[in-house]
């Protein structure tokens, strides 16, 4: 059985984790099916948009709620929330949404030095729509997180970092690609380890060449649903994926949503049993919050099962409410299933 990786290493982390990802304030409302038909949403994706239409949806919507947001920035809150050091880079304006998402951050236990833009795009910006099926659908204007660049990576922060968690939805614009290598390079000369999720189908399709240089290349710990592995290795089943990525990657993780998930290393396969949860309310943050619990126990020294069960644990208790993060104590609630904290 692996254990945790990190307890040999010869300089102590500040940090338990350091993600890169787009800084995005969520704005989270419930919609039947007919107002997604109504105002053109395709179901269950990630839709860009502009700014004007991000303002038409936001007007329309019924009751909110806004928080910050961002899958890496989700799956930090996660960590902090478990009892984690996290710190996270990304980028937002001296806005109103942009005190938002500071204000957030800050108060989940997330360390945020990232210097607030005074000049170009407004701070990002997700409406994410949630049908009865607990099936989300995003409409995000990216705005001022997609201009992060590789100046905006603090070397330290990555550094002093167990694991820099990359995230995919940042992967859209040369310069954060920039940076992604930007982190990695200092990451793997620091001797720290890199992760990187893809985020979603539609992303690995825009970026399939370029993610697989990075997984070939530099990523350590590879963590996506099932349907964005199929899409990167461009193969019909999970396990021919999973059988092709656990060749470039120390530790694969692949989530299944109710069918739990699949952790493997080069010579090891671990199957991870889904948590029950009484009512899915909304699957938003689900796969960043196994994300968290999973690298919260692999950087504090438990072994992979045991990891991919805090991450089954704190993703059940999202899906039970509506937003990305948890609502309840999540220490309280893996130590109810039986792993000490």
């Amino acid at each position: 059985m692996i254990m945790s990786p990190f307890r040999q290493h010869p300089v102590p982390a500040v940090y338990d984790v350091c993600a890169v990802g787009n800084a995005i304030v969520d704005i989270i409302a419930e919609c039947d099916e007919a107002f997604l038909v109504s105002y053109e949403i395709t179901k269950g994706a990630m839709n860009l948009v502009d700014e004007t239409r991000a303002d038409f949806l936001y007007k329309n919507l019924g009751p909110s709620i806004e928080t910050s947001g961002g899958s890496a920035a989700n799956t930090v809150a996660g960590v902090a929330a478990l009892g984690g050091m996290p710190t996270y880079i990304g980028k937002v304006k001296s806005d109103e949404f942009g005190k938002i998402f500071r204000h957030d951050m800050r108060a989940s236990g997330v360390h945020f030095p990232t210097q607030a833009a005074t000049e170009g795009p407004s701070t990002a910006r997700s409406l994410i729509v949630v049908t009865p099926d607990a099936q989300r659908s995003m409409n995000t204007y990216l705005g001022a997180c997609a201009d992060l660049c590789a100046d905006d990576v603090d070397p330290q922060l990555v550094a002093n970092a167990q694991v820099t968690f990359l995230e995919g939805y940042l992967f859209d614009k040369p310069k954060a690609q920039e940076a992604f290598y930007v982190a990695a390079k200092i990451a793997h000369e620091a001797g720290r380890h890199l992760a990187l999720t893809p985020s979603d189908t539609f992303c690995v399709d825009r970026h399939r060449d370029g993610f697989m240089d990075l997984v070939k290349n530099q990523v350590d710990y590879l963590v996506a649903n099932e349907f964005e592995l199929m899409s990167l290795f461009q193969v019909s089943s999970f396990e021919e994926a999973m059988a092709q990525a656990r060749t470039h990657c120390q530790i694969v993780v692949g989530t299944r949503s109710e069918k739990g998930a699949v952790i493997a290393s080069a010579d090891q396969t671990y199957v991870i049993e889904a948590d029950p949860v009484a009512q899915a309310v909304d699957s938003t943050g689900a796969g960043d919050m196994f994300a968290a619990g999973f690298l919260f126990g692999l950087t504090h020294g438990y072994d992979l099962p045991t990891s991919g069960r805090i991450g089954a644990v704190v993703a059940s208790e999202v899906i039970g409410h509506y937003g990305p993060r948890a609502q309840g104590d999540l220490k309280d609630l893996v130590r109810a299933k039986g792993i000490n904290l």
